[in-house]
């Protein structure tokens, strides 16, 4: 492009060259629409690469303070030289205008992406002598704030990704067969005619570009928007009309503001000012949620993302303003629902207490009933059995304490109030548990074994709670052993240790159940018994899971079924 201006053919030929770079750079944002970050530096630096007379062009993007900067590295392979990416890296100084490479003097144009250069910086470089000339600057500058604009794009419009490749492949093909078009030109500079002909040609090509662009702007559901410093419309797309009920034309040389609240359209003005000022954002450009305002005055949610461009040393905004309203009505509505959600969800919490206070409760009532009745038979004894009716009376009161204590467990169980963790060995634990139950598996005419670890570790947890567990699995296998007319009826309690977890099982020889079943079990108000209430193992699990633990139950390979349930021998909190 360093052609000597003196040339009137020469120059036609240069300024030529700078418009149709300039086009295929404006055609970029097509390619990138929905690509990501790394796709859009690539592209703009092949791109760059193919119409300029550069050495090199390094490109690097931050997205973020979490992730490393994206780096893309583009070479031309002349002069015998090479270049990588960690060359180049740590040869570029931070406002450094050249630098020395391999003896010779290379001259660098750095440029920032973003106000501040947020988003990164693209550093050209060439041996040229003279580079970068002017319109090369204009070239790497109008790319610069291109791939500031794709890059913010690129946050916005992840949905739109599948359209925007395809149409990333048409404008990159499209793209290809300007840089061949542009080789041509240089090569036929000499023929006046020809160069009239690419003139044409390239002014169609711009044509095709451009009503490319307002395709996608047009079509777009989103509202979409321009406005320059001044903050007056520049251009507003058919969406305008069906989101604020407002013509395109209408708003055309008209402030902004119009579209805003009389009430937010000073403290818009005011901070409008300040950033063209100071270069301050005080608002997020991405996704900001604000109220806007119709024609007819209905004032409505918005989401609002802005872009910036610099056009001839002038900014430029671009908007995408998409209506909420019905997203905010969804947000109520889910709300609400969710509000009623928690309401049911009390109530059913208050009917499952009292559902499991009255399952619990109903085998220590049983005893004291038992116990009282027995110990009035030895009263009324002539003469009367006193010591037998004391005894009989001391059973009368722990079974009642016993009731008083699982009604104190089940209210902390539910309310969800902190477990009084204390050591607890569960071989001794379960052989209470089968002193009180002992005699109703006697009565059924169920075979008892025992095999207990004696080496068995404690465990962190409440007494009361994991032995009402012990008690609900022993009562559930000898429920599902009562029908069983012919065969042993045999049970099995096992203690062991596994690893970091203490386990404790029971095995029927019953009826066993359907393995479909199998995950519902557990929940509240489900039963296989026709005089069950659907409680006791969900309260089990519920006092497990308490504990840290976990409550399962497997089919066994021959006749009857296996519940366990395991408790960690160390509880993080």
């Amino acid at each position: 492009m360093d052609q000597n201006p003196a040339d009137p053919a020469l120059e036609v030929k240069r300024l030529q060259r700078c418009m149709n770079d300039l086009v295929s750079i404006l055609a970029l944002p097509a390619i990138w629409s929905g690509s990501e970050p790394r796709r859009i530096l690539e592209t703009l630096l092949e791109a760059l690469l193919g119409m300029l007379d550069l050495d090199f062009l390094f490109g690097q993007v931050r997205i973020n303070s979490h992730d490393d900067p994206i780096e893309v590295l583009r070479t031309t392979q002349r002069h015998g030289s090479s270049y990588s990416r960690d060359e180049v890296r740590q040869a570029l100084n931070p406002g450094a205008a050249s630098l020395h490479w391999q003896g010779q003097e290379v001259s660098l144009f750095p440029l920032q992406m973003g106000i501040e250069g947020e988003l990164g910086t693209i550093v050209a470089c060439s041996r040229r002598t003279g580079f970068p000339e002017q319109t090369e600057r204009l070239v790497l500058s109008v790319a610069a704030n291109q791939a500031a604009i794709g890059l913010q794009q690129a946050l916005l419009l992840a949905e739109q990704r599948r359209v925007a490749s395809e149409l990333d492949h048409r404008v990159s093909q499209r793209t290809t067969e300007l840089a061949a078009a542009n080789e041509v030109l240089r090569k036929e500079i000499v023929e006046r005619k020809e160069i009239e002909r690419r003139l044409l040609e390239s002014e169609v090509q711009l044509r095709q570009s451009e009503a490319r662009h307002r395709v996608v702007v047009e079509a777009a559901s989103d509202a979409v928007i321009s406005m320059d410093e001044n903050g007056l419309v520049t251009l507003a797309n058919p969406a305008i009309k069906s989101i604020f009920g407002y013509e395109p034309a209408e708003l055309i040389g008209k402030p902004l503001t119009l579209l805003m609240p009389a009430s937010m359209r000073e403290l818009h003005e005011a901070g409008y000012k300040r950033y063209l000022k100071t270069g301050e954002r005080r608002l997020d450009w991405r996704g900001t949620q604000v109220i806007a305002q119709r024609a007819n005055g209905d004032e409505f949610p918005v989401e609002v993302s802005f872009g910036e461009m610099t056009i001839n040393e002038r900014k430029m905004f671009t908007g995408f303003i998409r209506d909420i309203t019905e997203k905010k009505r969804a947000e109520e509505t889910l709300r609400v629902l969710q509000a009623e959600l928690a309401r049911m969800m009390r109530v059913m919490t208050i009917g499952q207490l009292t559902a499991s206070i009255a399952h619990e409760v109903s085998q220590p009532l049983s005893g004291i009933i038992t116990n009282a009745s027995t110990c009035l038979r030895m009263l009324n004894n002539d003469p009367p059995n006193v010591d037998g009716a004391r005894e009989t009376a001391q059973r009368t009161i722990r079974d009642g304490n016993r009731a008083s204590d699982v009604i104190t467990r089940l209210r902390t169980l539910f309310s969800k109030k902190q477990i009084n963790f204390e050591p607890v060995d569960l071989n001794e634990a379960a052989r209470e548990v089968l002193g009180l139950f002992l005699g109703e598996l006697q009565k059924d005419g169920v075979l008892l074994q025992q095999q207990f670890d004696d080496d068995l570790p404690s465990v962190m947890g409440d007494r009361v709670q994991l032995q009402q567990v012990i008690l609900n699995l022993l009562r559930n296998a000898s429920d599902a052993m009562s029908t069983l007319s012919d065969g042993p009826k045999q049970l099995l309690i096992r203690t062991e240790t596994d690893g970091d977890l203490v386990r404790v099982s029971v095995q029927d020889s019953g009826v066993g159940f359907d393995p479909q079943m199998a995950n519902r079990l557990f929940e509240s108000f489900f039963t296989t018994k026709q005089e069950g209430m659907g409680i006791g193992l969900s309260v089990s699990r519920s006092i497990v899971e308490a504990h840290h633990g976990r409550l399962w139950a497997t089919g066994n390979d021959g006749p009857g079924s296996t519940f366990a349930f395991s408790i960690p021998l160390r509880i993080s909190y």
